[in-house]
């Protein structure tokens, strides 16, 4: 993915064209194909749904940088106007007898996305992204009639938005099908708006499923070869019964075009998220009150799990659900609620998935034994996130006296050491001072100032200890050590060290 860009479908447009005229004749050298690409229900679908997906247009205040009224558009790579501007721009003059470079006053912007109508009593589904920092939005039908919108909620963490409008006339409204029951190869239709050219139907075959693409905590896309390009943005992908299962959101692509990668929110997803928006207004999901870190082979190894898998828990918060249900840092979540754990990423899904109050079965691993927590799950706040303090690098009044074990400099916690990392004093057990160059430590990302809270599930308070721990670990024939390992602020997480 180094040469390509993840590209939210949108399209922004700074000027209303129309197109003057078409080439023709160009493609009567060749022959039409044998047979169209795809099974022949796909036009029986586009014809039963089409005219309940919309286009959605934005406006949007902003300051002009530079250029004035003479600035030219910013279009994709590729856009069929992009030629039309670059004559029109680079011949045309400013108000001062100069071509551009003025600045003017603020200006409006507009963008371009698509969306979908879920009810008859107007209640339509695009990306957040589409309407983001709008100040209007409008809804345009299949057959050009165009009413303002506003906005019932929105839910950031999976780039999807309700909108509601007054509907003119009697809608046509689609309904969400079951996107568990997606097989890879199985034909899926996108319809949309790309490049502002109105309706327009691709069809492609689902390519994968719960792709992850670190573009949020609760990925799960469809993957499909559909094409999908700028102004697709919040629009539906169908299944062959004419079912909405996903809402087309990014493609992956080094021009800004369709290379057939492209990505849509799951209907299971969606239509969870829009029910509480709709409700709510706003999203209220469930929380366990865990932090979690992935098992490797190297910390599954060290916590007797075999193969690796789950979700472990490297902390508690105080306040959470997981606490009085006896949930502890070193537990590894294997189960939840009766769906399987495979990774970090199925835990924080199915937990946002569940109820708020709602009480569950939570399956862990401790010290190699399976045990079952009942957990009443709390409600996901979202705050600000606190700012990790930055370490310094002032000298300690006096060199503390060290120990080496791991490829690692240890020494007890002081008043000069907690001061120089800027350590709390609820954080407990042996500094690192310094960290070998090419060490296992160095490559796991330890640091100055992390500060080891166990080694092997055992409280340590001084190198001594640590390296107790260590040779213990290699008299059992073990090849890591499992770290429990703090920063300043006291947030832990899990490394597992080679003890070869």
């Amino acid at each position: 993915m180094t040469a390509a860009t993840i590209v939210p479908t949108r399209l922004r447009q700074h000027a209303r064209l129309g197109l003057a005229a078409l080439a023709v004749g160009a493609f009567s050298m060749f022959g039409a194909p044998a047979q169209a690409r795809g099974p022949e229900g796909i036009a029986d679908v586009a014809e039963k749904v089409i005219d309940a997906v919309v286009n959605i247009s934005t406006s949007q205040t902003v300051e002009a940088k530079g250029g004035g009224s003479n600035t030219m558009p910013q279009l994709p790579p590729g856009s069929p106007f992009e030629e039309f501007f670059d004559d029109f721009f680079k011949n045309r003059k400013g108000p001062g007898g100069g071509k551009g470079g003025d600045n003017g006053p603020p200006r409006k912007t507009n963008s371009l996305g698509s969306g979908f109508i879920i009810d008859t009593s107007g209640i339509v589904v695009t990306n957040n992204h589409v309407i983001a920092d709008a100040d209007e939005i409008n809804v345009i039908l299949n057959d050009g009639t165009k009413i303002k919108a506003e906005l019932v909620g929105v839910d950031k963490k999976t780039d999807l938005a309700v909108l509601k409008f007054k509907p003119p006339k009697p809608l046509i409204a689609v309904k969400f099908g079951d996107s568990d029951k997606l097989r890879l190869g199985d034909w899926v239709i996108a319809i949309g708006n790309p490049f502002s050219l109105g309706g327009t139907v691709t069809a492609g075959i689902v390519s994968a499923k719960n792709r992850d693409i670190s573009s949020g905590p609760y990925d799960s896309y469809i993957q499909t070869d559909a094409a999908i390009n700028r102004g697709n943005s919040g629009g539906p992908l169908f299944n062959l019964e004419g079912d909405v299962i996903g809402v087309n959101t990014l493609i992956i692509s080094p021009s800004g075009g369709s290379i057939g990668i492209g990505f849509a929110v799951p209907s299971k997803t969606v239509a969870g998220v829009v029910d509480q928006l709709r409700q709510f207004g706003e999203l209220r999901r469930g929380w366990l009150g865990v932090r979690i870190q992935s098992v490797t082979d190297e910390i599954a190894e060290s916590l007797n799990i075999k193969p690796a898998r789950g979700a472990l828990v490297a902390g508690i918060d105080d306040k959470g659900p997981a606490k009085p249900a006896g949930i502890e840092p070193g537990d590894v979540v294997v189960k939840f609620d009766g769906k399987d754990v495979k990774d970090p990423k199925d835990l924080s899904r199915v937990v946002a998935d569940t109820a708020v109050g709602k009480e569950v079965d939570v399956v862990i691993i401790r010290k190699g034994e399976e045990q079952t927590k009942k957990v009443t799950l709390g409600r996901l706040q979202d705050p600000d996130k606190v700012q990790a303090a930055v370490k310094t690098d002032e000298p300690a009044p006096e060199k503390p006296v060290t120990q080496k074990a791991l490829g690692l400099d240890l020494a007890v916690l002081n008043k000069d050491l907690r001061t120089r990392y800027k350590i709390k004093d609820s954080v407990k057990g042996v500094v690192v001072t310094n960290v070998e160059a090419n060490s296992d430590a160095a490559e796991k990302r330890l640091s100055a100032g992390d500060v080891i809270v166990e080694v092997a599930q055992e409280a340590v308070s001084s190198g001594a200890d640590v390296q107790k721990r260590v040779d213990q670990i290699k008299k059992d024939g073990k090849k890591s050590a499992l770290l429990l390992v703090s920063n300043g602020d006291g947030e832990l997480r899990f490394v597992a060290l080679s003890v070869q």
